[in-house]
């Protein structure tokens, strides 16, 4: 289980690529969700998938994102905006790979393994009643802390040439003047690599 912390635009999901990507398990699927993007009603169907007839408009069975991404990587985004509630039954998975769809009796088992990401601190959030001790440390087994991109301003001319070569239009490859990145490394880019 991964942590991955660090400003918003900081690269968070491109390293939980590189980390799934560079394991054992990247022959199987990587799946993301994104928890501020879905309501907690909707965040658990998606997460653990529902039996026809759960709620209204669940005419079919579906399987939800953990029994997907089997074998392989889910991967959490912004995990400090998941409810409480669904964080208990996150927690569960887990300690012991446990889980039941929306609607369902039967448990079922998932081999899964799990890297969130997240641009609060979690340790706030607890304070707050809003994120629970035990699954922050469930997931902070490894953390990896992303630095904002003004912190680490030798990377600049490395990006910058990188969105040069593979946004390239035409036979022309782009080229920039030595005095424009000095202006872009001098720039404290507030959005991050998102940003530049």
């Amino acid at each position: 289980t991964v942590l991955i912390r660090g400003a918003s635009g900081t690269g968070k999901e491109l390293v939980a690529r590189a980390v799934h990507y560079n394991s054992p398990r990247r022959t199987r699927p990587l799946v993301t969700v994104n928890c501020a993007a879905l309501q907690e009603t909707l965040l658990e169907s998606e997460l653990f998938g529902h039996e026809k007839g759960a709620f209204t408009g669940a005419v079919q069975a579906k399987p939800g994102l953990v029994e997907v991404a089997e074998g392989g990587t889910l991967f959490i985004d912004e995990i400090a905006e998941m409810a409480p509630g669904l964080q208990a039954k996150l927690l569960r998975v887990l300690e012991n790979g446990h889980y039941r769809r929306v609607g369902s009796t039967h448990e079922a088992v998932a081999d899964v393994r799990v890297i969130a990401a997240t641009n609060k601190n979690l340790e706030d959030e607890q304070k707050a009643g809003k994120f629970r001790e035990d699954l922050y440390y469930r997931l902070n087994v490894v953390t990896i802390q992303l630095p904002s991109l003004k912190d680490r301003r030798a990377d600049i001319p490395l990006l910058v040439q990188h969105f040069l070569t593979t946004r390239q239009i035409g036979p022309t490859p782009f080229t920039i003047a030595p005095d424009a990145m000095e202006i872009l490394q001098g720039y404290d880019w507030p959005g991050n690599i998102r940003e530049l």
